[in-house]
């Protein structure tokens, strides 16, 4: 990699990874948030889903900023923004407060994550993208895994606001980098489409805060079921507007790109499947095998460790031979590692009935993340890349929400042997319906160039608008 390379790469891992383990670390700190500030449950689950939903509405949002204002401006209005509601949430004096500063963070959050793919599709070449985005993918699924760990430990030993107050520290180091970083051919247009933005927000918002918020108070609720129908409405209505608009904030001619389009049918089933499993596995090993919530939490390590090693090593084999077969044979080989799991009893021996099933199922994430968001970012036009990279994000935490939400209705009673059984399953089935869907759709196809690709994927008003 050239200096400029290795920089860009530091910045997407660190700015991403912020986002990424702020949005895990925080739920092992909840019953410490309360005991100090109260407010009981109800400021548990809104201590979260501030976030999740101000993250999961502005996600399109921020993705079509980074196309139209530049990469980096947007990456830096994300991290100061992330790193002041964070020193904010640290000091915060009581729960409204918390849960207002948490939005905010799930506003900057929106900013850093389409931004620094995107980023790394600037930057790096075509051949070049796979193993950059295989390294990205390594650290920030370390993120996602190791959070609950991380937070754990800061609970235990000092305060749940060192949660919080430890982010400015990686962000203080990441600005910095991106501050010395110059880069080309940014792409930037200053368009924005503001009626599909406000309607894509109100949207996916609604989606999101019915998701969250039925698991609690149940679809019968005026407000679950209102705002999801406004949500649902707005939706269709920004479908309508994408559509018809002549500089859309959605080109959904992307949709048209075989890769892409497969690509995040794929990350539906995939981060599905990944959402539910490690949340029901971390759940039963300490209401049914006893585990402590540190132990549960480094159950999940190895899965972590095997991403760490071998994300980078298969990112950069599916760029020399492809994304296919590798997002053919992970999800089945990570299907594998939760059937393994399916041997877990009531009295769990770590060694023999865990500890197979994480490695097996780590080996199949490392085969399949990394190729899969290589080939959806890099069937889309480089100007694209920011919008591109927001959907497929938005797209595998809906999957996640979604699933997560229906883990009551598959577990149908509280969690015992039957009920994690039943789950792993519906998982395996998932992983396997990825595994298939990606080997029947999926190409190799080298992208054209970046001229013959714009005039190639026509919108309802003839070719994408060219970048100025």
């Amino acid at each position: 990699m050239t200096t400029l390379q290795r920089a860009v790469l530091t910045v997407a891992i660190l700015a991403s990874l912020v986002a990424f383990l702020d949005g895990s670390v925080v739920n092992v700190a909840l019953p410490a948030i309360e005991r100090e500030l109260g407010g009981g449950l109800v400021l548990q689950q809104w201590v979260v889903d501030a976030y999740l939903i101000t993250l999961g509405a502005l996600i399109l949002l921020a993705g079509s900023l980074s196309d139209a204002f530049g990469r980096k401006r947007i990456l830096m209005i994300g991290l100061f923004g992330f790193g002041i509601a964070s020193i904010a949430c640290a000091v915060a004096p009581d729960g409204v407060s918390l849960v207002v500063f948490r939005a905010i963070q799930g506003i900057a959050g929106a900013l850093l994550v389409p931004s620094s793919l995107a980023i790394i599709i600037q930057v790096f070449s075509e051949d070049d993208q796979p193993k950059a985005i295989g390294r990205w993918t390594a650290w920030t699924s370390a993120a996602m895994l190791v959070g609950p760990l991380l937070g754990g430990l800061f609970v235990d030993t000092l305060s749940w606001r060192l949660v919080f107050a430890i982010n400015p520290i990686p962000i203080a180091v990441t600005i910095v980098i991106l501050w010395r970083i110059q880069l080309d051919h940014e792409h930037a247009h200053g368009h924005i489409d503001y009626l599909g933005a406000v309607l894509g927000a109100v949207g996916l918002g609604g989606v999101v805060f019915a998701l969250i918020e039925q698991g609690q108070v149940g679809w019968g609720d005026p407000l679950v079921w209102g705002v999801g129908a406004i949500g649902c409405l707005c939706l269709v209505a920004f479908v309508v507007v994408e559509m018809r608009t002549k500089q859309p904030m959605l080109p959904f001619a992307l949709f048209r790109i075989r890769n892409f389009g497969v690509g995040n049918v794929a990350t539906l089933a995939i981060y599905a499947a990944l959402s539910l499993g490690t949340l029901i596995v971390g759940i039963y090993l300490q209401e049914v095998a006893g585990y402590k919530a540190t132990l549960a939490g480094l159950a999940l390590v190895p899965a972590t460790v095997v991403s760490l090693l071998l994300s980078g090593r298969f990112g950069a084999l599916s760029g020399k031979w492809g994304p296919r077969l590798f997002m053919a044979v992970g999800p089945l080989v990570a299907a594998g590692g939760y059937a393994l799991l399916l041997t877990m009893g009531t009295d769990v021996n770590y060694w023999l009935e865990v500890l197979p099933g994480m490695l097996v199922f780590g080996l199949g994430l490392s085969i399949t993340v990394a190729p899969l968001t290589a080939a959806i970012l890099g069937a889309v036009p480089p100007e694209h890349a920011g919008i591109g990279s927001a959907i497929n994000n938005a797209v595998a935490r809906i999957a996640g929400l979604v699933a997560v939400a229906c883990a009551g209705l598959i577990v149908a009673g509280p969690l015992d042997q039957g009920g994690m059984r039943r789950v792993l399953a519906v998982c395996v089935v998932l992983l396997v319906l990825g595994g298939v869907v990606s080997a029947i759709g999926i190409t190799n196809k080298r992208r054209r160039p970046q001229a013959a690709t714009q005039a190639a994927i026509p919108t309802a008003q003839g070719p994408l608008p060219p970048t100025r």
